[in-house]
């Protein structure tokens, strides 16, 4: 399994506290079957992360992995604020797209979902970068699902919380992830995860054994097999 947004960096933004919070976070995704993590910290006015710095802190946090023989690789990335996704080039979004292969992962302004996704969907498009929308379950509101549509139209992937998902219940009216799941957006489950000490958990499979009881098994299996297409930097359509 390839985790393609979390916050496993030490001491870069709100993520990781320092290198022994990453070992961590990197030992449990490993015990979960995790291959690799995309290191997404974010990039927003509220952090000061420099872009310049992310490759040495990726190598850094590799070698540390290899010398306590962790097979887990680190994968560089970014999660990219929708405000301020004009203020980069094209080479800096090449940079901390996940693992450079032009998809990036990109965090809706707080609140529900509006015109100015899309928006900066196509100024990303525009300088040669794919979309991936991050946790839309925290930006839901009025026409949720058309609007989660309406970005897939345009080319998007919809990246999920898989902790969220692996809480939804088949038997559940009201879990309404899982019937966008079956309609076929639902196409990224990563963790989101930003300590070992708490929060969210590196665990991807139980979101995945989950999306296999509801999904079709050829929507499954694009689902499992996405995230390699997408560090490999493939373009890449949804089954549904």
């Amino acid at each position: 399994m390839i985790d393609l947004h979390c916050h496993i960096l030490p001491g870069v933004d709100d993520g990781a506290l320092d290198i022994a919070d990453s070992v961590a976070m990197a030992l449990e995704a490993q015990h979960d079957g995790v291959e690799i993590v995309c290191a997404t910290p974010h990039i927003r006015e509220d952090h000061d992360v420099r872009l310049n710095e992310l490759p040495a802190r990726v190598a850094a946090l590799q070698d540390e992995l290899d010398s306590r023989h962790i097979a887990v690789r680190i994968a560089r990335g970014g999660e990219l604020a929708a405000p301020v996704a004009d203020r980069l080039s094209a080479q800096e979004l090449r940079e901390i797209s996940l693992d450079g292969g032009g998809w990036i992962l990109l965090e809706p302004a707080p609140g529900p979902l509006g015109d100015a996704v899309g928006a900066t969907v196509e100024l990303l498009a525009g300088r040669g970068a794919r979309v991936i929308v991050a946790h839309p379950e925290r930006h839901a509101g009025e026409g949720f699902e058309r609007r989660l549509r309406a970005l897939v139209d345009r080319g998007c992937l919809i990246q999920w919380t898989a902790e969220f998902v692996a809480r939804a219940q088949p038997d559940d009216p009201d879990a309404l992830v899982l019937r966008l799941a079956r309609d076929g957006l639902v196409h990224v489950l990563a963790s989101d995860a930003h300590s070992s000490h708490g929060g969210r958990d590196m665990r991807l499979s139980p979101a995945f054994a989950r999306l296999r009881e509801v999904c079709a098994p050829d929507l499954f299996a694009w689902i499992a097999d996405a995230p390699a297409a997408i560090i490999a930097g493939e373009p890449l359509r949804p089954p549904v």
